[in-house]
Protein backbone atom coordinates (compact mmCIF):
# COMPACT_ATOMS: atom_id res chain seq x y z
CA UNK A 1 0.00 0.00 0.00
CA UNK A 2 0.76 3.53 -0.53
CA UNK A 3 0.06 6.91 0.23
CA UNK A 4 -0.26 8.36 -3.52
CA UNK A 5 -2.79 10.19 -4.74
CA UNK A 6 -3.17 9.22 -8.39
CA UNK A 7 -4.70 10.85 -11.09
CA UNK A 8 -6.33 9.64 -14.01
CA UNK A 9 -5.19 12.34 -17.40
CA UNK A 10 -7.81 12.64 -20.13
CA UNK A 11 -6.40 14.06 -23.25
CA UNK A 12 -6.89 14.42 -26.78
CA UNK A 13 -4.91 15.39 -30.19
CA UNK A 14 -1.37 15.65 -28.16
CA UNK A 15 -3.06 18.04 -25.63
CA UNK A 16 -3.55 17.22 -22.00
CA UNK A 17 -7.18 18.27 -21.03
CA UNK A 18 -7.78 21.38 -18.36
CA UNK A 19 -9.52 18.71 -15.89
CA UNK A 20 -6.10 16.89 -15.87
CA UNK A 21 -4.18 19.98 -14.65
CA UNK A 22 -7.33 20.82 -11.65
CA UNK A 23 -6.77 17.14 -10.50
CA UNK A 24 -3.19 17.49 -10.93
CA UNK A 25 -2.82 20.24 -9.10
CA UNK A 26 -5.18 19.67 -6.19
CA UNK A 27 -3.47 16.06 -5.67
CA UNK A 28 0.00 17.78 -5.90
CA UNK A 29 -1.49 19.79 -2.39
CA UNK A 30 -3.18 16.35 -0.68
CA UNK A 31 0.26 14.41 -1.49
CA UNK A 32 2.02 16.73 1.26
CA UNK A 33 -1.01 15.92 3.57
CA UNK A 34 -0.63 12.24 2.66
CA UNK A 35 2.94 12.04 3.10
CA UNK A 36 2.56 10.42 -0.61
CA UNK A 37 3.19 11.52 -4.56
CA UNK A 38 0.96 12.90 -7.11
CA UNK A 39 0.70 10.52 -9.95
CA UNK A 40 -0.17 11.00 -13.10
CA UNK A 41 -1.64 8.29 -14.69
CA UNK A 42 -1.91 8.16 -18.87
CA UNK A 43 -3.87 5.84 -21.30
CA UNK A 44 -3.03 6.05 -25.07
CA UNK A 45 -1.06 5.44 -27.78
CA UNK A 46 2.63 7.40 -28.36
CA UNK A 47 2.07 8.98 -25.32
CA UNK A 48 5.67 9.58 -24.18
CA UNK A 49 5.47 13.22 -24.94
CA UNK A 50 2.42 14.27 -22.54
CA UNK A 51 4.92 13.99 -19.90
CA UNK A 52 6.03 16.81 -20.92
CA UNK A 53 3.21 18.95 -19.67
CA UNK A 54 2.29 17.17 -16.38
CA UNK A 55 5.04 18.70 -14.39
CA UNK A 56 2.52 19.07 -11.33
CA UNK A 57 3.34 15.01 -10.96
CA UNK A 58 5.75 13.24 -9.39
CA UNK A 59 5.56 10.58 -11.45
CA UNK A 60 4.25 9.45 -14.61
CA UNK A 61 2.20 5.63 -15.61
CA UNK A 62 1.61 5.52 -18.70
CA UNK A 63 0.09 2.42 -20.93
CA UNK A 64 0.78 2.83 -24.23
CA UNK A 65 -0.63 0.44 -26.88
CA UNK A 66 -2.30 0.94 -30.54
CA UNK A 67 -5.35 -0.11 -29.13
CA UNK A 68 -5.57 2.71 -26.74
CA UNK A 69 -5.44 5.40 -29.59
CA UNK A 70 -9.31 6.32 -28.86
CA UNK A 71 -10.97 6.05 -25.35
CA UNK A 72 -12.37 2.56 -25.05
CA UNK A 73 -14.13 1.86 -21.66
CA UNK A 74 -13.36 -1.99 -20.83
CA UNK A 75 -9.53 -1.40 -22.10
CA UNK A 76 -8.88 1.82 -20.11
CA UNK A 77 -10.87 -0.50 -17.06
CA UNK A 78 -8.68 -3.25 -17.32
CA UNK A 79 -5.57 -1.03 -17.53
CA UNK A 80 -6.81 1.09 -14.40
CA UNK A 81 -7.72 -1.96 -11.99
CA UNK A 82 -4.01 -3.68 -12.73
CA UNK A 83 -2.33 -0.36 -11.33
CA UNK A 84 -5.07 0.11 -8.50
CA UNK A 85 -4.20 -3.45 -7.35
CA UNK A 86 -0.48 -3.43 -7.60
CA UNK A 87 0.09 0.20 -6.41
CA UNK A 88 -2.63 0.66 -3.69
CA UNK A 89 -2.59 4.13 -3.67
CA UNK A 90 -4.86 6.47 -1.15
CA UNK A 91 -6.69 8.08 -3.35
CA UNK A 92 -7.74 7.32 -7.20
CA UNK A 93 -8.61 10.90 -8.63
CA UNK A 94 -10.59 10.74 -12.26
CA UNK A 95 -12.43 13.40 -13.84
CA UNK A 96 -16.40 13.57 -13.79
CA UNK A 97 -16.40 13.15 -17.79
CA UNK A 98 -18.28 10.77 -19.72
CA UNK A 99 -14.96 8.64 -19.97
CA UNK A 100 -14.25 9.06 -16.48
CA UNK A 101 -17.16 8.09 -15.44
CA UNK A 102 -17.38 4.55 -17.02
CA UNK A 103 -13.95 3.73 -15.95
CA UNK A 104 -14.51 5.08 -12.95
CA UNK A 105 -17.44 2.99 -12.07
CA UNK A 106 -16.12 -0.35 -13.36
CA UNK A 107 -12.80 -0.10 -11.36
CA UNK A 108 -14.61 0.29 -8.49
CA UNK A 109 -16.38 -2.91 -9.28
CA UNK A 110 -13.60 -4.81 -10.07
CA UNK A 111 -11.50 -3.68 -7.00
CA UNK A 112 -14.07 -3.46 -4.31
CA UNK A 113 -12.82 -0.01 -3.52
CA UNK A 114 -15.41 2.14 -3.00
CA UNK A 115 -16.74 5.32 -5.54
CA UNK A 116 -17.63 8.57 -4.78
CA UNK A 117 -19.16 10.51 -7.73
CA UNK A 118 -19.74 14.23 -8.55
CA UNK A 119 -17.18 15.47 -6.54
CA UNK A 120 -16.30 19.30 -5.79
CA UNK A 121 -13.84 18.98 -2.76
CA UNK A 122 -11.42 16.77 -2.11
CA UNK A 123 -9.26 17.01 1.59
CA UNK A 124 -6.98 14.58 3.78
CA UNK A 125 -7.98 14.75 7.03
CA UNK A 126 -6.00 12.03 9.31
CA UNK A 127 -4.55 10.29 7.46
CA UNK A 128 -7.50 9.41 5.31
CA UNK A 129 -9.50 11.10 2.06
CA UNK A 130 -12.47 13.12 2.97
CA UNK A 131 -14.66 13.60 -0.12
CA UNK A 132 -17.41 16.63 -0.63
CA UNK A 133 -20.20 15.46 -3.41
CA UNK A 134 -23.04 17.20 -5.07
CA UNK A 135 -26.05 14.87 -5.35
CA UNK A 136 -29.61 14.74 -6.08
CA UNK A 137 -28.90 17.22 -9.06
CA UNK A 138 -27.57 19.93 -7.01
CA UNK A 139 -29.70 19.53 -4.05
CA UNK A 140 -27.68 17.94 -1.70
CA UNK A 141 -23.77 18.23 -0.77
CA UNK A 142 -22.82 14.89 1.27
CA UNK A 143 -19.54 14.32 2.53
CA UNK A 144 -18.19 11.20 3.06
CA UNK A 145 -15.53 8.81 4.29
CA UNK A 146 -14.20 5.45 2.63
CA UNK A 147 -15.01 2.75 4.92
CA UNK A 148 -11.26 1.26 4.75
CA UNK A 149 -9.59 4.89 4.26
CA UNK A 150 -9.04 3.78 0.41
CA UNK A 151 -10.95 4.86 -2.73
CA UNK A 152 -12.38 6.75 -6.00
CA UNK A 153 -13.30 9.94 -6.92
CA UNK A 154 -14.63 11.09 -9.75
CA UNK A 155 -14.44 14.95 -9.45
CA UNK A 156 -16.64 17.86 -11.60
CA UNK A 157 -14.48 20.04 -13.91
CA UNK A 158 -14.01 22.86 -12.44
CA UNK A 159 -13.78 21.97 -8.76
CA UNK A 160 -10.23 23.24 -8.48
CA UNK A 161 -7.72 25.67 -10.50
CA UNK A 162 -6.17 24.38 -13.01
CA UNK A 163 -3.40 27.08 -12.88
CA UNK A 164 -1.92 25.04 -9.82
CA UNK A 165 -1.74 21.81 -11.93
CA UNK A 166 0.20 23.84 -14.58
CA UNK A 167 3.42 23.53 -13.68
CA UNK A 168 6.48 23.40 -15.97
CA UNK A 169 9.04 20.38 -15.99
CA UNK A 170 9.04 16.70 -17.27
CA UNK A 171 8.67 14.31 -14.72
CA UNK A 172 9.79 10.47 -15.17
CA UNK A 173 7.75 8.25 -16.62
CA UNK A 174 7.32 4.61 -16.48
CA UNK A 175 5.76 1.94 -18.62
CA UNK A 176 2.79 -0.28 -17.89
CA UNK A 177 1.94 -3.26 -19.37
CA UNK A 178 -1.88 -3.20 -21.22
CA UNK A 179 -3.59 -6.54 -19.36
CA UNK A 180 -6.27 -8.10 -21.51
CA UNK A 181 -9.00 -6.58 -21.61
CA UNK A 182 -12.75 -7.05 -22.80
CA UNK A 183 -13.08 -6.20 -26.37
CA UNK A 184 -16.75 -6.73 -27.12
CA UNK A 185 -16.80 -3.13 -26.72
CA UNK A 186 -15.14 -1.02 -29.08
CA UNK A 187 -14.49 2.57 -30.62
CA UNK A 188 -16.31 3.22 -33.54
CA UNK A 189 -15.81 7.40 -34.33
CA UNK A 190 -15.60 10.51 -32.52
CA UNK A 191 -17.85 12.75 -33.68
CA UNK A 192 -16.57 16.45 -32.85
CA UNK A 193 -18.75 20.00 -32.77
CA UNK A 194 -20.12 20.98 -35.61
CA UNK A 195 -17.58 23.24 -38.28
CA UNK A 196 -17.76 27.22 -36.73
CA UNK A 197 -19.16 26.65 -33.54
CA UNK A 198 -17.89 27.56 -30.43
CA UNK A 199 -16.21 25.58 -26.90
CA UNK A 200 -18.89 27.23 -24.18
CA UNK A 201 -16.70 25.76 -21.98
CA UNK A 202 -14.15 27.71 -22.79
CA UNK A 203 -15.37 31.02 -23.33
CA UNK A 204 -15.46 33.88 -20.59
CA UNK A 205 -19.01 35.50 -20.84
CA UNK A 206 -21.76 33.40 -21.58
CA UNK A 207 -25.37 34.86 -22.66
CA UNK A 208 -28.14 32.22 -21.94
CA UNK A 209 -31.34 31.26 -22.72
CA UNK A 210 -34.13 29.54 -21.42
CA UNK A 211 -38.26 28.85 -22.53
CA UNK A 212 -38.46 32.87 -21.58
CA UNK A 213 -37.42 33.44 -24.91
CA UNK A 214 -40.43 32.91 -26.47
CA UNK A 215 -39.53 32.26 -30.08
CA UNK A 216 -36.96 31.06 -32.04
CA UNK A 217 -36.79 34.27 -33.50
CA UNK A 218 -35.81 36.34 -30.54
CA UNK A 219 -32.75 34.67 -30.41
CA UNK A 220 -30.75 37.23 -33.14
CA UNK A 221 -31.11 39.61 -30.53
CA UNK A 222 -29.83 37.50 -27.54
CA UNK A 223 -26.28 36.74 -30.07
CA UNK A 224 -26.19 40.46 -30.84
CA UNK A 225 -26.10 41.46 -27.14
CA UNK A 226 -23.55 38.39 -26.90
CA UNK A 227 -21.52 39.94 -29.92
CA UNK A 228 -21.66 43.13 -28.11
CA UNK A 229 -20.42 41.55 -24.81
CA UNK A 230 -17.72 39.71 -26.36
CA UNK A 231 -19.20 36.21 -25.26
CA UNK A 232 -21.47 33.32 -26.86
CA UNK A 233 -24.56 32.32 -26.39
CA UNK A 234 -25.47 29.03 -24.85
CA UNK A 235 -29.16 27.69 -23.71
CA UNK A 236 -30.89 25.55 -21.09
CA UNK A 237 -32.17 22.20 -22.55
CA UNK A 238 -35.99 23.00 -23.87
CA UNK A 239 -33.97 25.23 -26.12
CA UNK A 240 -31.90 22.29 -27.57
CA UNK A 241 -34.78 20.12 -27.36
CA UNK A 242 -36.75 22.52 -30.05
CA UNK A 243 -33.61 22.27 -31.92
CA UNK A 244 -33.04 26.09 -32.26
CA UNK A 245 -29.45 25.71 -30.96
CA UNK A 246 -27.21 22.73 -31.43
CA UNK A 247 -26.47 20.22 -28.56
CA UNK A 248 -23.01 21.84 -28.09
CA UNK A 249 -24.29 25.29 -26.49
CA UNK A 250 -26.31 23.15 -23.46
CA UNK A 251 -25.64 24.52 -20.53
CA UNK A 252 -26.35 21.62 -17.19
CA UNK A 253 -25.94 18.29 -15.81
CA UNK A 254 -27.01 16.63 -19.65
CA UNK A 255 -24.83 19.15 -21.44
CA UNK A 256 -21.62 21.21 -20.61
CA UNK A 257 -20.70 22.26 -17.67
CA UNK A 258 -19.11 25.56 -17.37
CA UNK A 259 -17.62 28.45 -15.26
CA UNK A 260 -17.30 31.88 -16.61
CA UNK A 261 -16.28 35.11 -15.46
CA UNK A 262 -20.08 36.47 -16.23
CA UNK A 263 -23.08 34.29 -16.57
CA UNK A 264 -26.33 36.16 -17.92
CA UNK A 265 -29.26 33.73 -17.80
CA UNK A 266 -32.30 35.26 -19.46
CA UNK A 267 -35.57 33.38 -19.11
CA UNK A 268 -34.48 31.06 -17.19
CA UNK A 269 -36.39 29.49 -14.75
CA UNK A 270 -33.05 27.48 -13.58
CA UNK A 271 -34.10 23.82 -12.94
CA UNK A 272 -31.36 21.88 -10.54
CA UNK A 273 -30.06 20.05 -13.69
CA UNK A 274 -29.11 23.29 -15.18
CA UNK A 275 -27.81 24.42 -12.26
CA UNK A 276 -25.40 21.72 -11.85
CA UNK A 277 -24.10 23.08 -14.93
CA UNK A 278 -23.18 26.54 -14.36
CA UNK A 279 -23.58 27.62 -10.58
CA UNK A 280 -20.08 28.09 -10.32
CA UNK A 281 -19.65 30.54 -12.42
CA UNK A 282 -17.86 33.66 -10.93
CA UNK A 283 -20.75 36.23 -11.72
CA UNK A 284 -24.33 35.04 -12.00
CA UNK A 285 -27.24 37.82 -13.46
CA UNK A 286 -30.47 36.29 -13.89
CA UNK A 287 -33.42 37.77 -15.60
CA UNK A 288 -36.81 36.35 -15.16
CA UNK A 289 -40.65 37.77 -14.48
CA UNK A 290 -40.88 35.00 -11.80
CA UNK A 291 -39.37 36.81 -8.93
CA UNK A 292 -39.74 33.12 -7.56
CA UNK A 293 -37.69 31.53 -10.19
CA UNK A 294 -35.08 29.47 -8.57
CA UNK A 295 -32.55 30.63 -10.96
CA UNK A 296 -32.41 33.81 -8.15
CA UNK A 297 -31.40 31.35 -5.70
CA UNK A 298 -27.65 30.89 -7.11
CA UNK A 299 -27.64 34.45 -8.85
CA UNK A 300 -25.69 37.54 -7.81
CA UNK A 301 -27.86 39.91 -9.20
CA UNK A 302 -31.34 39.64 -10.42
CA UNK A 303 -33.92 41.39 -12.32
CA UNK A 304 -37.65 40.61 -12.91
CA UNK A 305 -38.13 42.48 -16.25
CA UNK A 306 -38.99 41.56 -19.95
CA UNK A 307 -35.86 39.74 -20.87
CA UNK A 308 -36.72 41.44 -24.37
CA UNK A 309 -37.13 44.87 -23.41
CA UNK A 310 -33.94 44.96 -21.52
CA UNK A 311 -32.04 42.69 -23.98
CA UNK A 312 -31.90 45.48 -27.15
CA UNK A 313 -31.39 48.33 -23.97
CA UNK A 314 -28.24 46.78 -22.94
CA UNK A 315 -27.13 46.09 -26.78
CA UNK A 316 -27.53 49.70 -27.48
CA UNK A 317 -26.20 51.01 -24.39
CA UNK A 318 -22.53 49.14 -25.03
CA UNK A 319 -22.84 49.93 -28.37
CA UNK A 320 -22.01 53.38 -26.85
Amino acid sequence: MSNDILVLVEHRDGVVAESAHELLGRARQLAGSSGGEAVAVVFGSGIDALAGQLGAASRVLTVDDPSLAQPTPAAYQAALVAILRERQPLLALVPNSGIGMDVAAGASAATGLPLAAYATAVEVDGGAPRVTCRIYGGKIDATVRFRDGRGIATVVTGAFPAAAGQVAGSPPVERVALPAADSRVRFVALHRPEAGDVDITREAILVSVGRGIGEQENLEIVGELAGALGGAVSSSRPIVDSGWLPRTRQVGKSGLRVKPKLYLALGISGAPEHLEGMRDAELIVAVNTDPRAPIFGVAHYGATVDLLDLVPALTRRLAG
